[in-house]
């Protein structure tokens, strides 16, 4: 048997531990801000392995000045004590040094929504339902057995091998992967367990950014209304311009990488999203300021600061039409969320290997994806010059009720995993071999 086989073979061995170990990382809610629980498994499981733990808080102080760094909502609400990182080096030889892991966050949910216990894993045949199943608490179990199996068989890797579980993916990773980077895990490679349906690959990751537009108005009782002005009807044209730039926007821009894997997303692969509005305290009032939250994704090909001027200009628009508004301008903010699109080249060695051993594995193709959602891949290309690819199972309803991806994709991600460590890094030695 070829060491690929025998990676192989102990995986699959190893399915009923695989779900196991799911279902404790699923148990322990981890919504983004109150990480600590589902770490605490992950650390229990690298000493079992006799690997060494690191585990620390980030703090805004180290991170503070560097190009990637945004305040995050979750530090803004709860700082970061008591939500810490885990990594692990486990050393190799002087060759090609690789990161496996991802984050251990994940989004709320509405119970009422679930069929079935978020907090609880759920078997159906092949198909295992949880908040994180698939994003990305999947992921993570599936790097952690293949670790087990290279242990198991006693391969002793051509380089060190790092292992990190991050927080705060879900709000933007700046205490977490950039914080893992920072502390010295820098690698010559990445592969993050993303859900991104092994054998497909993911090279690419969005820009994200959050704004908030203050909406003026002039506020009177209502039997007076005629002397002031309705902040919520200046929002709501403040809404159709955004509404107008989106369209216009999802006309003009087309990423390819976006659709491979879900071809709805075709002409979809930017979006302005006006998600709350807040304005007034009474009916017979006539509101004087309304707040609107929004978040607008896009591809890789524009830069933070050019789609920054388009949502500013669209807002500015408002007050071409209306004296009012053009003499009182809505205000926009930045906050949250500010994060660059990434891509990498598909030619790069990582991601050749990863589709390469994720075909041999399931016997299917695939395909380079990516560039409709923010992830961590993008520290380390954008910053550190690092390739860093997305290989993970496939996955339903992520961020929704019944969250859940299959047992089979789990495991083949674990191999495909295990496969490209050896490849990557290099062996010097395996039992058996």
């Amino acid at each position: 048997m070829t060491l690929h086989d025998q990676l192989d073979a102990t995986i699959e061995a190893k399915e009923s531990e695989l779900v196991d170990l799911l279902g404790d990382l699923v148990a322990a809610e981890t919504v983004t801000g109150d990480e600590a629980p589902a770490q605490e498994v992950v650390a229990d499981r690298l000493e079992a392995g006799d690997h060494d733990p690191d585990v620390w808080e980030p703090t805004a102080e180290e991170l503070d000045g560097h190009e990637g760094y945004f305040e995050t909502s979750s530090y803004e609400d709860v700082g970061y004590e008591g939500r810490p990182n885990v990594a692990a080096r486990i050393p190799g030889g002087d060759g090609p040094t690789l990161t496996l892991g991802g984050h251990i966050d994940v989004v709320d949910v509405t119970e009422s929504e679930w069929e079935r216990e978020p907090w609880q894993l759920t078997r159906e045949d092949d198909t295992v339902y949880g908040r994180g199943s698939a994003d990305m608490k999947g992921g993570l179990a599936a790097a952690l057995i293949a670790i087990d199996a290279l242990d198991e068989l006693g391969v002793e890797l051509g380089g060190d091998l790092l292992f990190q579980s991050t927080i705060e993916e879900e709000d933007g990773g700046v205490g977490g992967a950039l914080s893992a980077i920072e502390r010295g895990y820098e690698p010559d490679a990445a592969v993050i367990a993303e859900p991104f349906d092994v054998p497909n690959v993911g090279i690419a990751s969005a820009g994200v950014m959050y704004f908030r537009v203050v909406v003026p108005g002039k506020g009177v009782h209502a039997a007076w209304g005629h002397e002031g002005v309705n902040a919520i009807g200046n929002a709501a044209k403040v809404y159709e311009a955004l509404d107008s730039l989106d369209k216009e926007r999802k006309a003009r821009i087309d990423y390819p990488p976006a659709y491979q894997a879900d071809p709805a997303l075709e002409g979809n692969v930017t979006n302005i999203n006006v998600g709350t509005i807040e304005s007034g305290d009474w009916p017979s009032t006539l509101p004087g300021v309304a707040t609107m939250e929004g978040r607008v994704g896009w591809p890789p090909g524009e830069s933070r600061a050019e789609v920054r001027e388009q949502i500013e200009d669209a807002v500015s628009s408002v007050g071409e039409d209306d004296e009012w508004l053009a003499e009182h301008p809505p205000e926009v903010e930045w906050f949250g969320w500010q994060a660059a699109p990434h891509e990498i080249d598909s030619d790069a060695d990582i991601a050749q290997l990863a589709r390469a051993q994720g075909e041999a594995v399931t016997g299917r193709s695939g395909s380079f994806v990516g560039g409709n959602a923010a992830l961590d891949e993008r520290f380390y290309e954008l910053y550190y010059d690092t390739p860093a690819v997305s290989v993970g199972p496939r996955g339903w309803n992520l961020h929704g009720a019944d969250e859940h991806t299959t047992v089979t994709s789990l495991v083949e991600t674990a191999k495909t995993i295990a496969r490209i460590a050896v490849d990557y890094c290099g062996v010097e030695d395996a039992d058996g071999e």
